[in-house]
């Protein structure tokens, strides 16, 4: 999002709210004016036909006298605040309330026309060219024994109703201007809370595409925005770790591979230049076949993690039992238990406990679990395998009494290659993939593994299996 674009649309709003403004100012003016006129020329046309039925009537009819009628139509006149007429159908002026009665010289409206109204009861001008400003005339008959005698006109000046519509059209300017400040109160209320926010995720974005994961922003907000944001920065948090842990390890592959090359480099240029003599041939060849060995299972540990996180992991499951496959690889490390007077403790749930796994994979995580228990162990202590079913899961346990995980190290135990100080001086020949191969396996099955872990005291892995749906009965029937 470019500033430009929060510029155009600002420049939009103002546009709009200016032509708004004038679209709506003229379509009131005149609406307002339109209607003032009409209620006007209702009312007085009322007042219209009420002299028309009256005193123009007796009028013609010889019933009053023209200066009985002048005097009522001149209290009119001041009621009204308009000038009343009582003209012949030929145009010519009997009465008008705004000048004195002269029966000998009639003034006579030129070009006076009826129809002109066409059909309407008033009009709005000059009236025939009777007035030098704009009047509001409303016309009504004097009817006879069904004749047109004359009419009633009443002209108002348009000056009032124009005063009454500028005072409405003001108080509109004033409510379209306070909607107008509004509107922008709440512009200034979007930028805030919408582009300003926006500009921080483009920003961050921009800062991100070119390599910097580690730009830091901050948007406070619930909506969706926010979420947006947060999803962005917990992306870069974890492209930086991912990043950093590529590194780490590219150092550590680089550590684990040149230490045993180094070995097997420096005791065969030894051999060869005579440094060591042939009766020790036979020694040192063994540290270069350990040496190698341990490059084979470097990469062979490698290149399993590798396929792990690539293709993902072929599982052949079956139904075995979980308590069997633990006393068969118990008894693979009882050599080593023995050096270090370690004594294995199995607290198993029944004789036979069933579930539905890879029993090759998972036989591999007992393996790799039991290792690092006896690597971390004391001499003199105790192992303890425990098996436990519950809610329809098989919940195995792996408990040593060694030296513990430091508590800020506990999420790193599985990445690859991760070994804390201890680690590394207790386990010199270890590939540090272990764990992370472990994690994988079982991650595989959709299960989940955990550690409970205190520094000094020692460790338990947990991790969970399906339980089989056949029973002990089952496979000894089968």
């Amino acid at each position: 999002m470019k500033k430009t674009l929060y510029l155009k649309f600002l420049l939009a709003y103002l546009i709009f709210g200016f032509f708004g403004f004038v679209v709506v100012a003229t379509f009131v003016s005149n609406m307002t004016k339109n209607m003032l006129v009409q209620n006007k020329a209702e009312s007085l046309y009322t007042e219209a036909t009420l002299i028309a039925d009256t005193y123009a009537t007796d009028l013609y009819n010889s019933k009053t006298s023209l200066d009985i009628v002048k005097r009522e139509i001149d209290m009119l006149d001041a009621y009204l605040s308009s000038t009343i007429w009582i003209i012949s159908p030929s145009g010519s002026i009997i009465l008008d309330s705004s000048t004195p009665v002269d029966v000998d010289n009639p003034v006579t409206v030129g070009g006076f026309d009826p129809a002109a109204t066409a059909g309407n009861y008033y009009m709005v001008g000059d009236y025939f060219n009777s007035f030098d400003e704009e009047v509001l005339s409303v016309t009504a008959p004097i009817i006879i024994n069904y004749k047109v005698q004359g009419y009633v006109v009443i002209h108002s000046t348009m000056k009032s109703i124009e005063d009454f519509s500028n005072q409405l059209l003001n108080i509109s300017y004033i409510m379209l201007v306070i909607l107008f400040v509004l509107s922008l109160i709440i512009l200034i209320f979007f930028t805030n809370m919408v582009y300003m926010p926006l500009r921080k995720i483009t920003t961050a974005t921009e800062q991100y595409a070119t390599g910097n994961l580690h730009y830091q922003f901050q948007v406070d907000s619930g909506d969706e925005i926010g979420y947006l944001a947060a999803s962005l920065s917990y992306m870069a948090s974890e492209l930086a770790r991912g990043e950093d842990d590529q590194k780490k390890l590219v150092a550590n592959v680089s550590h684990d591979f040149r230490s045993p090359l180094t070995s097997i480099k420096g005791y065969s240029e030894a051999m060869l230049d005579g440094t060591i003599p042939p009766e020790m041939y036979e020694k040192y060849l063994t540290i270069v076949r350990d040496e190698s060995d341990r490059l084979i299972k470097l990469t062979n540990s490698l290149l399993t993690l590798n396929n792990l996180n690539t293709d993902g992991m072929i599982l052949d499951k079956s139904d075995f039992d979980i308590n069997e496959i633990i006393r068969k690889t118990v008894a693979t490390f009882e050599g080593s238990c023995r050096q270090k007077r370690i004594s294995l403790k199995l607290v198993l749930t029944g004789d036979k406990l069933y579930v539905h796994a890879d029993m090759t994979k998972i036989q591999q995580v007992l393996y790799n679990l039991l290792d690092n228990a006896i690597k971390f162990s004391h001499k003199d202590s105790d192992i303890k395998i425990e098996t436990v079913e519950k809610h329809n899961k098989v919940l195995v346990s792996v408990k040593d009494s060694g030296i513990g995980i430091p508590k800020e190290s506990i999420r790193q135990i599985w990445d690859r290659f991760y070994k804390t100080d201890l680690s590394r001086g207790k386990d010199k020949k270890g590939t540090g993939l272990g764990l992370s191969i472990t994690r994988e396996i079982i991650r595989s099955h959709g299960e989940n593994i955990n550690v409970i872990s205190t520094e000094g005291e020692g460790s338990e892995f947990i991790f969970t299996l399906p339980i089989s749906d056949i029973d002990e009965n089952d496979e000894e029937d089968s």
